[in-house]
């Protein structure tokens, strides 16, 4: 199990280490609640936050998507890129920044974050609310979060009432967002099951906050 990782490290020192110490971290197969979300939407433009090496970003171009990925990593970003040269997507964008500075333009028809969760120094209601700015009217914010740590996890930071600080509800999570209910609707809000597989091979169900919001009427 790794190491915990010390509370001041920097976030794009602890994601660039996360990344460059392993030849690939995650499987490549995008995030299965992404596909069945929106496998029914109209493509448009999309954004990705924290894409990692890029999966869902690829998925959404092979499917009509104009698709930006954003992470905080540059090894992440370089595998990401490589990934859709070699698919022959160049509709597939990725850029390195930090999302707790860097400011989005727009409009997206789609914004998705997935597992937007780190044990270390993360302003993720702040980087939420901003992007949720840039979507388009019509368009789609979707969230996904784990609602539990997975077994092999380093997310396992407590608030001060004991309670585990980075596994929102999906209550939760619309709550933190904050958003106008006159202008943005909520489609999910609930939390589902899957199987999945640890690092180690480790078997596992996780558990997953699943949020979509809608925003007005097109």
């Amino acid at each position: 199990m790794p190491t915990e990782p010390h509370p001041s490290t920097a976030p794009v020192d602890f994601w660039e280490e996360r990344y460059a110490g392993s030849s690939r971290v995650w499987s490549g197969a995008p995030n299965r609640t992404l596909v069945d979300v929106v496998s029914s939407f109209e493509p448009g433009r999309a954004l990705d936050l924290g894409c990692g090496e890029g999966a869902d970003v690829i998925w959404l171009a092979q499917r009509g998507w104009q698709s930006t990925g954003i992470d905080i990593s540059e090894t992440a970003i370089a595998r990401a890129r490589a990934a859709a040269s070699d698919l022959g997507l160049p509709q597939a964008r990725f850029d390195v920044a930090d999302l707790s500075t860097w400011r989005p333009d727009g409009p997206y028809e789609l914004v998705t974050a997935s597992f937007l969760q780190s044990p270390v120094a993360l302003s993720r209601p702040e980087i939420l609310r901003s992007v949720a700015d840039v979507v388009a009217p019509g368009g789609h914010l979707l969230v996904v979060a784990h609602a539990a740590a997975p077994p092999w996890s380093r997310l396992r930071h407590t608030d001060s009432d004991g309670h585990h600080a980075d596994f929102p509800t999906p209550d939760q999570e619309v709550a933190a967002l904050a958003l106008d209910t006159s202008e943005w609707t909520t489609i999910i809000a609930e939390v589902r099951s899957r199987d999945a597989v640890g690092p180690a091979g480790e078997q596992a169900v996780l558990h997953d906050s699943v949020v979509l919001l809608r925003r007005g009427p097109a």
